[in-house]
């Protein structure tokens, strides 16, 4: 759990630190002072905004003032820049840039040529963020993620520090080695996974494709993911509406697969994944948290992955949580970004 001294003690200078108290646990809306229902606070970034950047034409959202630092939120599967619709107002109200993109194969990113691989291996992921802040002429950034997100802020923190300010890390170190993946978890963790094997095979990709099938198992994901979280109906179907890409099915089977080493990447990137298979440590300022009821998560206390991280470093673990942190917890996940950046202030 959070250790309210130790974090005053590092936030706590400044106009950042100094409203933290209003926040409540789980709850956007308590810069105000109450706490909504799940579902309730910011239920929209209003007009997206699109640029071309690396492969894709990406969609994404921008809150908060221009010339402020930037904090890029990065979702995952089967999710989508909405899970920080309460997080980024908190942020940008603490004076930061934030920057919600659509991955690909989601919402209204796109990819600019039809002759391009749907390639959703995790190097190719983390190269689209670092073409994003390329073409938004962003130097550095904070990176903040979950499932996939945190994948690809890992990936991105370890092979180009020079471009990660600090990091928040949902599940602690996520840098996938498909030879590791070869070798079977204990049952309970295998069963968790079990969509994934689904997606291995032809009849799952099938299931995927049909409209409706998508819809029901990505809110069944949704309902095993995060067991103690009772969303509504409208929260679901705001993000329901990313997985109407195009291009959405071929990337989220393509990413399963090639993780499980049951499809080929694209050979450009055998370097970068020849060096991820290596582990590299992450040096730069980390709070890494995990949902006490994802059941991703390893048991413990980060400790599983705590040498992966060699800087500055925090861990908290957050009661009856599940996996999606950011919307379930948005005061905490917000919380972390500034501990993490933090660690930067003399």
């Amino acid at each position: 759990m959070f250790d309210r001294r130790s974090f005053g003690r590092i936030v706590g200078v400044g106009a950042a630190g100094a409203t933290l108290a209003g926040w409540s646990s789980g709850s956007a809306a308590a810069v105000g002072g109450t706490e909504p229902a799940a579902g309730a606070g910011h239920t929209s970034f209003g007009r997206l905004k699109q640029i071309r950047a690396g492969e894709l034409n990406v969609g994404y959202a921008e809150v908060g003032p221009a010339r402020g630092p930037v904090v890029i939120c990065l979702h995952g599967w089967p999710y989508d820049i909405h899970s920080f619709a309460d997080v980024a107002p908190l942020l940008a109200a603490r004076g930061y840039r934030v920057i919600v993109p659509y991955l690909r194969g989601h919402g209204t990113t796109g990819f600019l040529s039809e002759r391009t691989f749907r390639n959703a291996q995790q190097a190719v992921v983390a190269l689209d963020i670092i073409a994003l802040m390329d073409a938004l002429k962003i130097d550095k950034a904070v990176l903040a993620g979950f499932d996939w997100g945190s994948r690809t802020a890992d990936i991105i923190a370890a092979l180009w520090p020079e471009r990660c300010r600090a990091l928040v890390s949902v599940t602690g170190y996520l840098i996938t080695n498909r030879e590791r993946n070869k070798s079977p978890l204990p049952p309970k963790a295998e069963w968790a996974w079990w969509y994934q094997y689904y997606f291995a095979t032809e009849r799952g990709r099938l299931g995927l494709e049909n409209e409706q099938y998508r819809h029901d198992l990505a809110r069944l994901v949704w309902e095993f993911n995060s067991p103690g979280w009772r969303f509504d109906d409208a929260t679901f179907e705001r993000t329901a509406t990313a997985f109407d890409n195009p291009d959405h099915v071929d990337i989220v089977v393509h990413n399963y697969r090639w993780r499980l080493g049951l499809a080929d990447g694209d050979p450009r990137h055998d370097r970068l994944e020849q060096r991820l298979a290596a582990g590299p440590a992450i040096a730069v300022p980390t709070v890494t948290l995990d949902g006490e009821k994802d059941p991703f998560t390893p048991a413990g206390d980060g400790s599983s992955y705590r040498d992966k991280f060699t800087g500055p470093y925090a861990h908290h673990t957050l009661k009856d949580i599940g996996h999606n942190v950011p919307q379930e917890a948005p005061g905490e996940f917000a919380r972390a970004v500034l501990e993490a950046d933090g660690f930067n202030r003399p």
